[in-house]
């Protein structure tokens, strides 16, 4: 949800945004793909991957879920961590409020970092 908020958001010539995780499912998690075609953001072809060293080493900035899961350390990495519940297996309507919670900290983000796509 982060990601596809992010790239929604940003100037993909400033920033843009990967999504993994330190233990990846074998899909989307159905209720999240529903939750999010709500709001016009197509997850349905998205596929897990997996956080690997090169993908951190990649990165200018880590943001992590508050999943309590260690992720690896770079030198220097800015890092964040944002408390936010694991939509998956959530009642829609749990997964709503983490949704919109998850744009809300997003658009924070890109906005605070100057990101934003700029409007024409």
């Amino acid at each position: 949800m982060a990601a596809a908020f992010f790239n929604l958001l940003a100037d993909p010539g400033r920033a843009t945004a990967v999504s993994a995780g330190s233990r990846p499912g074998d899909r989307v998690a159905l209720e999240v793909v529903a939750a999010m075609k709500e709001v016009g953001v197509d997850l349905s072809r998205a596929r897990p991957r997996l956080l690997t060293g090169d993908l951190v080493h990649r990165a200018s900035l880590l943001v992590t879920m508050g999943s309590g899961v260690e992720c690896p350390y770079v030198l220097g990495l800015r890092t964040e961590t944002w408390a936010l519940g694991d939509p998956a297996g959530q009642p829609l309507a749990q997964v709503r409020a983490i949704r919109d919670n998850v744009g809300l900290m997003v658009a924070q983000l890109v906005s605070s970092r100057g990101w934003a796509r700029r409007m024409l």
